[in-house]
């Protein structure tokens, strides 16, 4: 009897044991998944955002399907080039699953759009124009409306990095003192992505994911690698590397901040002061264009009119 007791009580604490392990996996699982579409429906309410600031509603809405169908036809086999052009429009903050067929689509909108306008306007100007000329520049311009996007795509990264380099430092400046406060890493990514949403929006958003996708489960050497890809700054690459190699040797992560911290704000000095130097290079072109010719005019002017009345009376006798 005892020893069935015993076998039954055992019996049921394995079971017991096994149906708690199991719902406790399942409230994991489920935290992470909700984790996860928060940020899910964060990227998506960025988007919305940007969409009705952007106005696309009605007629519009009409046009970027016809866009993404475009664009869906012409994007390219293979997945390399297109997680290549993923990255890029990532960094130039375009983070839609659809931004890689809008892109193409747009690069044959354009390579159709834009000699179309052009015959159709020679057309109405009615003028004698040699049907080789016309083709020629109905080529170029065929080709200006394809690779119009990718220079498009080079300005917004370029502006958008240039924004998220300007931020950078003092990010890094209220990240030393959340640590040296007392708070963990994650705490103070998390409370930078929060103080920084007035002074630098974008840079405030890319913390924010930083600090989601760390809440989602990631390694924090994952997240890390994640951000300094999504930005594409070497500067940014080179804090996630500090950092990635502070967690791994167990040295003081303020210590690391505010070295680089400093060495950040060092380079931002070295930065102005070689725009500074540039400036006298660069003024010289309106110097001369702009400044000089109006100063010929005042300085010789008059003297060039008391020239030409001397002479005039001579040459008419």
């Amino acid at each position: 009897m005892n020893m069935a007791l015993i076998v039954s009580v055992s019996l049921f604490i394995s079971i017991m044991l096994l149906l708690a392990g199991a719902v406790s996996y399942y409230r994991a699982r489920r935290r992470g998944q909700e984790i996860v579409d928060k940020i899910r429906g964060a990227e998506e309410r960025l988007i919305l955002d940007r969409e009705k600031q952007e106005g696309r509603g009605g007629l519009g809405r009409y046009f970027h399907q016809f866009i993404s169908s475009l664009g869906h036809r012409m994007k390219p086999a293979n997945e390399e080039e297109i997680s290549g052009l993923r990255m890029k429009l990532t960094q130039a903050g375009y983070r839609k699953p659809s931004a890689v067929l809008f892109f193409f689509g747009y690069k044959v909108f354009f390579a159709a759009v834009l000699p179309a306008v052009f015959i159709i306007f020679k057309l109405f100007m009615m003028a004698a124009v040699q049907s080789v000329a016309i083709i020629t520049v109905a080529v170029l311009l065929a080709l200006l409306g394809f690779y119009l996007p990718n220079l498009w795509l080079k300005m917004k990264t370029d502006v958008r990095q240039e924004k998220l380099l300007v931020g950078f430092p003092d990010a890094l400046d209220l990240m030393v003192v959340c640590v040296e406060a007392g708070l963990g890493l994650d705490a103070a990514i998390n409370r930078v992505g929060e103080e920084m949403k007035v002074s630098n929006a974008l840079l405030s958003e890319e913390f924010r994911l930083l600090g989601l996708e760390l809440r989602a489960g990631k390694t924090r050497r994952d997240a890390l690698k994640n951000l300094g890809l999504r930005t594409g700054l070497e500067e940014v690459k080179s804090l996630m590397t500090l950092l990635i190699q502070t967690d791994k040797f167990g040295t003081s992560v303020a210590q690391a901040l505010r070295v680089h911290s400093d060495s950040m704000r060092t380079k931002r000095y070295q930065r102005a002061e070689e725009m500074a130097a540039k400036l006298p290079v660069k003024l010289v072109f309106p110097l001369i264009l702009f400044i000089f010719p109006a100063l010929f005019v005042v300085i010789v002017g008059p003297a060039a009119i008391k020239i030409f009345r001397v002479l005039l009376p001579s040459m008419g006798n």
